[in-house]
């Protein structure tokens, strides 16, 4: 009869578990650099710098003829112990690389960025002009203005008709009379 050691046998499934386990855990992420465009406005936030003297850093953002960090165009980074940030507004459409080098000297990161052309404004139709004296609609709209004695006149028959019709209706409730 054969019979192991449960610790021996623990012990070699530890063994084979630890690098799966090693593999699950997710890596730490470096401070780097996070790039983003609007429009023509390009901003870069990080959160590797820290404060030297009152200064953050600075980036730059280089086209894709400019080879160092000093041709780009640079701007000082701003923002608190947990965030830092700058932007470059009216770029034009090409590729682009943003660089971040804190106050001490240390790369904070690099990225490349695409600026997308600006979409040309579309042209939506312009407002016809509406008609002057109503609708011309068919049945019931009107197209024609009547003068002061067609409104006269029409207000008077519809009097006339409300008259008749009370007087009908008066008469109608009286008894006969024999």
């Amino acid at each position: 009869m054969r019979s192991s050691s449960p610790v021996l046998r623990s012990g070699l499934t530890v063994a084979a578990a630890l690098p799966l386990a090693l593999a699950a855990l997710p890596a730490a992420a470096g401070p780097g650099i996070s790039v983003s465009t609007t429009g023509s406005t390009v901003s870069v936030t990080t959160s590797a710098c820290t404060q030297i003297n009152g200064s953050w850093g600075t980036a730059s953002l280089l086209t894709s003829s400019q080879g160092s960090f000093a041709q780009g165009r640079q701007v000082t980074l701003s923002g608190t112990q947990t965030s830092q940030s700058a932007a470059w507004s009216n770029v034009t459409s090409g590729t682009y690389t943003v660089i971040v080098i804190c106050s001490d000297g240390t790369t904070a990161g690099t990225q490349s960025v695409v600026v997308s052309p600006a979409p040309s404004p579309t042209r939506s139709p312009s407002p016809s002009a509406s008609p002057s004296r109503g609708v011309m609609g068919g049945a019931g709209g009107s197209a024609t203005d009547y003068g002061t004695v067609t409104l006269v006149a029409g207000g008077t028959l519809v009097g006339i008709g409300l008259l008749g019709t009370a007087w009908y209706l008066r008469r109608r409730n009286r008894p006969y009379r024999l």
